[in-house]
C-alpha cells in the first residue's frame, strides 16, 4: 500500500508532465487518504453539522473508513442529497448553501486531495483563488506589482458562477485528461444527487452545492478553460509593440531646452521644465502599442487594459460570447463594469484599485507616481465595519458579550480587529482604518467598564500596555489569564497593529500543497488502537465535541470522559466501543450534538 504522500507526488508528477491520467478510482482504496482527508476536516466548524442524515465526524473509525472503501470497491457507495440552508447576503438576498454527510465530505476531500494534485500544476498563474500558497493578498500584489500604465479596468463578475457550472461541460472538461470511466461517474453521481430543501428532494440539473468540499476545485476546472483563452487568445491579440512611441512634443520642449541650456536662458529654462513636465514622455495614443492584463479570484475577474475603450469594450463582449458559449455562464451585465483608471476605482476582493497621477510628485528630479496603481480602503467597508459597534452614531458597549470573562471579550474584538486590519495592509491608505479601531477600542472599553461597573477612563488605564513593533511601540489592550501548573498564561490583545502599508502582506487560502505531509496527532492516536478511558486496546472510534465550552464549568461535577477532555484541552478522545456508547447515554453527552 503506497503511502498518501507517494500517490499524490505521482499524481502531481503526471500533472507536471501534462500526461493523462488513468486508474484514478483505484486510489479511492487506499485508507492513508482518508487518514490525510480525516486529519485535514475534523477539526473544521461544519464537521460537527449534520447533513441529511444525523451523522457527523463523531464515532469515526478505522472500519468505518474500511466501509466507505468496500462500497466504493464494489461501486456501491451512494451519494445523499445535501441540505440546503440560506445564508443572507450584502445585497439583501439569500445565499444557498449545501450540507453535505460526513462520509460524503471525507470522500469528498480524497478526491479533492487526487484532484488538486493532478491539476495544481497545470492551472494558469493567474488564478489565485482556492488553491496552495495563493489568495486574496497574492492577486493584489500581482496587480499592484505588474499593471503599470493600466488605462482601463474590466471588472468581470458571472452570475451564479458555482449554481451555474454545466455538468456535461465540467465532465467533458475532465474527460479530456482523466481517462477513468469509474471515478468520472463517481463525479456525476455527486454533482446529480440532488438537495433537500423542507425536507422535499430536488434534482440539481445544473452546479456544484456551494458549501461542498469538492466545489473549489471543481469551479478551479471548470474556469481554467477562460483562462486559457484569455492567456491564448485574448491577450495575444490585445498585446503588442515593445514601448511606445516618444510624444512628439515632449522631444520638442525637450531639444528646447537643451537649446535654453546652451544660451544659459535660465528664465526660458524653468518655463520649459514646467512645460515639460506636464506632458507624457510616450504617445498616450500610440497605435502600436497595447498592453491587456488579467487576474481572476474563483469567479471574480479583473482585466487590465492599456489601449482605448472602443478596445475595451470589444474585449468585454468577447468575453461575454466566451463564457456563454463555449462555458454556458452568463457575465452579470450589472456588475462587470469598464472603469477609466486614473478618473474612477475598480472594485475588486474588497479593494479599490486605481492608477495614480501627479507630475508635481518628484524623485531625484523625475516624476515618481504616474501610472502606479494604487490600492486603497473603501469608504463603505470602513462605514460598514463601525456599523456594529455603533448606536445613534456613537460607539457603545456590546451587552452580549458582558456575561464573558474579560480575556473572551479583548479575544473577540481582537480577533475581529485583526481579521479586518490585517487583510487591508496591501493598501496605501490603510491609515484610514483609524476611524475603524477607534470605534472599536471605544466599544470594547465600555463593554469592560460595563461589566465591572466602572468608566471608561479607569478601565483603559487598568488595561492599556505598550508593546514593541517594526514601526516602534504600540498602545494595546490585552490581559493575561493564568493557567498554573508553571505554563505560560494566555494573553487576549486587541490593536497593537501598526496602520502601515505592507508591501508584502500576505494571506492565502491553503497551507502548502507540494512537499512533506505531516500526520496529525490524532491519527496517531487512532492508529494506536487504544481506549483513552479505559485503557483497554480494541478497536477504537473518536469522539468529537463542537467546542471546550460544552465540557461546562471547572470544578462543577461532571463524569470522567469530561474531565479528560478537559485536562488534555482537547475537543477530541480515542475510546472504545463500549465507552463511546457509555458516554452517550450519558445526559451531559447531549451537549455534542
Amino acid at each position: 500500500m503506497q503511502s498518501a504522500e507517494t500517490v499524490l507526488s505521482v499524481l502531481r508528477e503526471r500533472g507536471r508532465r501534462g500526461l493523462p491520467c488513468d486508474e484514478l478510482y483505484r486510489q479511492l482504496f487506499n485508507p492513508q487518504l482518508y487518514l490525510l482527508a480525516y486529519g485535514r476536516i475534523y477539526a473544521n466548524k461544519g464537521a460537527m453539522t449534520p447533513g441529511a442524515s444525523a451523522e457527523t465526524a463523531d464515532g469515526m473509525s478505522l472500519d468505518k473508513i474500511e466501509r466507505i472503501i468496500d462500497a466504493l470497491r464494489h461501486e456501491r457507495y451512494r451519494w445523499k442529497p445535501v441540505k440546503r440552508i440560506y445564508i443572507p447576503k450584502k445585497n439583501g438576498k439569500n445565499r444557498p448553501l449545501g450540507l453535505p454527510s460526513w462520509s460524503d465530505k471525507l470522500v469528498g476531500e480524497v478526491i479533492r486531495l487526487l484532484l488538486e494534485a493532478y491539476y495544481e500544476p497545470q492551472f494558469s498563474d493567474r488564478s489565485h483563488g482556492f488553491r496552495p500558497r495563493r489568495g486574496c493578498h497574492t492577486a493584489l500584489n500581482e496587480v499592484a506589482t505588474s499593471w503599470t500604465g493600466t488605462v482601463w479596468f474590466i471588472e468581470g463578475d458571472i452570475s451564479d458562477c458555482f449554481g451555474s457550472l454545466d455538468h456535461q461541460v465540467l465532465l467533458s472538461t475532465l474527460a479530456e485528461k482523466i481517462q477513468d470511466n469509474r471515478f468520472l461517474r463517481l463525479l456525476r453521481n455527486m454533482l446529480q444527487a440532488g438537495y433537500l430543501e423542507d425536507w422535499i428532494w430536488n434534482a440539481t440539473l445544473s452546479g456544484t452545492p456551494q458549501g461542498g468540499v469538492v466545489s473549489p476545485i471543481l469551479s478551479n476546472i471548470y474556469l481554467h478553460r477562460l483562462d486559457e483563452f484569455v492567456e491564448t487568445v485574448l491577450i495575444p491579440e490585445y498585446t503588442r509593440g515593445g514601448r511606445r512611441k516618444r510624444n512628439p512634443e515632449y522631444v520638442k520642449v525637450q531639444n528646447a531646452i537643451a537649446q535654453a541650456r546652451k544660451q544659459r536662458d535660465h528664465a526660458a529654462l524653468r518655463r520649459l521644465r514646467k512645460r515639460q513636465r506636464q506632458l507624457p514622455s510616450a504617445d498616450p495614443q500610440d497605435p502600436d502599442y497595447r498592453r491587456l492584463r488579467y487576474a481572476r479570484y474563483a469567479d471574480d475577474t479583473l482585466l487590465g487594459f492599456t489601449g482605448p475603450k472602443a478596445e475595451a469594450e470589444e474585449i468585454k463582449q468577447r468575453l461575454a460570447r466566451f463564457l456563454h458559449d463555449d462555458l454556458k455562464l452568463e457575465l452579470n451585465q450589472a456588475k462587470t463594469l469598464i472603469t477609466h483608471a486614473r478618473t474612477g476605482a475598480a472594485k475588486f476582493l474588497g479593494y479599490e484599485i486605481t492608477v495614480q497621477h501627479g507630475d508635481q510628485t518628484l524623485k531625484r528630479g523625475r516624476r515618481a507616481v504616474n501610472g502606479i496603481v494604487r490600492l486603497r480602503v473603501p469608504t463603505a467597508v470602513i462605514k460598514a465595519r463601525c456599523a456594529p459597534y455603533l448606536q445613534h452614531g456613537k460607539p457603545e458597549r456590546r451587552t452580549e458579550l458582558m456575561n464573558f470573562d474579560d480575556h473572551t471579550i479583548i479575544s473577540t474584538y481582537g480577533a475581529e480587529h485583526r481579521g479586518i486590519v490585517q487583510y487591508y495592509l496591501l493598501a496605501g491608505d490603510v491609515y484610514r482604518l483609524s476611524r475603524l479601531c477607534w470605534v472599536m477600542q471605544t466599544s470594547l472599553l465600555k463593554t469592560l467598564a460595563a461589566k465591572h461597573r466602572s468608566t471608561v477612563s479607569k478601565t483603559a488605564r487598568r488595561y492599556k500596555d505598550k508593546i514593541p513593533t517594526p514601526h516602534g511601540l504600540r498602545t494595546c489592550i490585552q490581559v493575561s489569564a493564568d493557567r498554573g501548573n508553571g505554563r505560560k498564561p494566555l494573553v487576549a490583545r486587541f490593536g497593537g497593529i501598526p496602520l502601515k502599508r505592507q508591501r508584502t502582506a500576505a494571506l492565502i487560502d491553503r497551507p502548502p500543497g507540494p512537499g512533506q505531509i505531516r500526520r496529525k496527532e490524532l491519527i496517531t492516536r487512532l492508529l494506536a488502537g487504544r481506549c483513552e478511558l479505559c485503557g483497554k486496546r480494541e478497536p477504537t472510534q473518536v469522539h468529537h465535541i463542537r467546542k471546550l465550552a460544552d465540557l461546562g464549568t471547572p470544578g462543577q461535577p461532571r463524569p470522567d470522559w469530561m474531565n479528560t477532555m478537559a485536562k488534555r484541552r482537547r475537543k477530541t478522545l480515542v475510546v472504545c466501543d463500549p465507552c463511546h456508547t457509555h458516554i452517550h447515554r450519558n445526559p451531559a453527552a447531549s451537549l455534542t450534538k
